[in-house]
């Protein structure tokens, strides 16, 4: 068979899905890559910290929602600890060759809890997580301001590119609310555009209505709501109403991540 004649198979990014005990949103974020153009493995932490899975393998790393043991502690810093003390050098290799890194609700508390986020190199926790205001858990769908774009802030985040000025996603957290350490650290992230989404109406608290935020690069991303629960148009809740769509709101962002890498990895 002539050379010309060969099919060549495209080389898809590899998402490696971190999960542990009390996860609960892997196979959904799974197949929300899967669904925007690349492969995703579901790994347990602990067959990365036995050597038997390597970060060095994948391209974008997926942290996702879920109660990763039970919240004890404090949401996310269990999960976070075994991060930093088990993954410390991989992590660090793996950020620093320029590949992505996305959490998502509880994913989004291991990351700030572990200093990956806001990312700002202090040596210090510049953020946290807390309870909501209400003292309850919060199981809704909400807006995520459009107030973003004029700034310019989605612009930084390579999740976010070309993204809808208003989006619609379900949040389900107890502790959502977002804290910087103080005005230093709140004023840092406006400046250096980090703050990416913001809720229309406030569901938690969140200080200056943050619902993620991203990395000074950009490449890794934090987020309380699921994208990955509205990437199809049937799931937005009111869509025999209003219409479907070809995609959920969620979709772009997935689809971000996988462009990127094809671009800039592959």
């Amino acid at each position: 068979m002539a050379e010309t004649s060969k099919m060549v198979k495209m080389k898809k990014p590899k998402v490696i899905v971190l999960r542990t005990a009390g996860t609960n949103c892997d196979k959904e974020t799974a197949f929300a890559f899967k669904m925007a153009g690349g492969e995703a493995d579901l790994v347990h932490i602990n067959e990365l910290a036995r050597d038997e899975k390597f970060l060095k393998d994948y391209q974008i790393l997926a942290i996702p929602g879920g109660f990763t043991y039970g919240d004890d502690i404090a949401s996310g810093k269990i999960l976070a600890n075994e991060i930093k003390y088990k993954l410390n050098k991989d992590l660090k290799n793996f950020i620093n060759s320029g590949k992505l890194i996305i959490g998502i609700c509880n994913g989004f508390q291991v990351l700030v809890k572990a200093g990956i986020l806001p990312g700002v190199n202090t040596g210090m926790i510049e953020a946290t997580l807390s309870f909501n205001d209400s003292g309850s858990f919060i199981d809704k769908w909400v807006y995520l301001g459009s107030r973003l774009k004029a700034q310019g802030s989605r612009g930084l985040c390579v999740w976010t590119k070309d993204i809808e000025d208003t989006v619609y996603l379900p949040i389900a957290h107890g502790e959502g609310k977002f804290i910087p350490r103080d005005k230093k650290a709140l004023a840092q992230l406006r400046k250096n555009g980090q703050i990416v989404f913001k809720y229309a109406d406030n569901p938690n608290g969140s200080i200056d209505d943050i619902a993620g935020i991203c990395d000074t690069t950009g490449r890794i991303l934090g987020m309380m709501p699921h994208p990955e629960r509205h990437v199809l148009g049937t799931q937005h809740p009111r869509w025999t109403r209003e219409g479907l769509k070809e995609h959920g709101d969620g979709f772009r962002i997935f689809k971000n991540g996988i462009d990127y890498v094809k671009e800039k990895l592959l």
